[in-house]
């Protein structure tokens, strides 16, 4: 039963960004996973978009971190502080709110110990109580997919460190894969293929700028350009080269095409009468990677089935948790 005053929230830790939906409020945070902390000192600089800014670009006494890698937590005090400071965010200071209720979205399959440093981390960040959700359970809650009735439906969410491939029915998972090939592993992608083709070295912030303007997995008549800078590997020197949206289709071809595999796979594993039901449900995709250009074909392509991007699809696991607080 919530509390008059209640501060309940639903989150999505992610490797790339963290979302927060407010129980009664809708999302109320939507900040870039990374801390800035003085090494001297060890005192929190920066939080969310402005830390993100200082990636790569810090002085020696400062660190700008990602405390969350491959869907999990990788620095475990970092990630406490960059919670406190996004649960301030959240949530209303009363002396008549008790501490929020927390439910947090992890991938399909961690193991005890990484759900129990989850738990921890958000109670010693300030949270009362601490529920996990698996992550494609709650991008198909945010989807507006009705999972409660016994009709399969099939959910693809592909985020910053995990990619979360599902079969849901009668309100839980029936079949569940998790891969760590996500949006990172697109970045390190791209980060190859520029080094091997032009000879530039460039950073993840440019390799993620690159993913979202003109990233593409399918083939498209009207090519995308966009300008890259970086450093030039023989001459040691800045050098800018223009790239195109149809190099991204052969730069992530193989991080896409293990994702491919883990969608097969659990097609495979399921249950003959729920594969029907996909087939006519369709597959649905989330996770802010879901949005790349031509995800949704390729996949329809691969596995004969229809296959739509949800709305929104970068916030439904933060909103599929906020229902799950009712």
């Amino acid at each position: 039963m919530a509390f008059l005053f209640s501060n309940d929230l639903g989150i999505d830790l992610g490797n790339s960004n963290v979302l927060i939906y407010a129980d009664g409020k809708g999302l109320v945070v939507r900040e870039p996973s990374v801390v800035a902390v003085d090494k001297n000192t060890g005192k929190i600089l920066q939080v969310g978009a402005s830390a993100r800014n200082m990636l790569g670009r810090t002085p020696g006494n400062v660190v700008a971190m990602k405390p969350l890698r491959d869907g999990i937590i990788s620095d475990h005090e970092m990630t406490v502080r960059m919670l406190s400071a996004m649960f301030k965010s959240a949530t209303t200071a009363s002396m008549f709110a008790p501490k929020p209720r927390v439910v947090i979205s992890v991938p399909s399959g961690v193991s005890e110990v990484e759900e129990r440093s989850v738990i921890n981390a958000a109670i010693e960040a300030g949270a009362r109580r601490v529920f996990l959700i698996e992550e494609p359970l709650a991008a198909a809650l945010g989807a507006g997919l009705d999972i409660k009735g016994p009709s399969g439906h099939m959910v693809v969410d592909i985020g910053g460190g995990t990619t979360d491939v599902a079969v849901l029915s009668l309100g839980g998972v029936v079949v569940s894969r998790s891969t760590k090939i996500a949006g990172d592993k697109f970045d390190e992608a791209i980060i190859r293929y520029i080094r091997r083709k032009y000879n530039i070295l460039i950073g993840e912030r440019t390799a993620e700028a690159v993913k979202k303007k003109i990233g593409a997995v399918y083939d498209h008549p009207e090519a995308q350009y966009v300008e890259v800078k970086g450093r030039c590997i023989r001459q040691g020197l800045p050098k800018v080269v223009s790239i195109s949206s149809k190099e991204m289709i052969e730069a992530l071809y193989e991080p896409i095409t293990a994702i491919l595999d883990s969608i097969c796979l659990v097609i495979e594993q399921t249950p003959p009468e729920l594969v029907g039901d996909i087939a006519d449900t369709g597959i649905t995709l989330t996770g802010g990677c879901a949005q790349i250009a031509g995800m949704d074909k390729l996949i329809e392509e691969k596995t004969q089935i229809p296959c739509v991007v949800a709305d929104d699809p970068g916030s439904c696991a933060a909103i599929g948790c906020g229902k799950s607080l009712a």
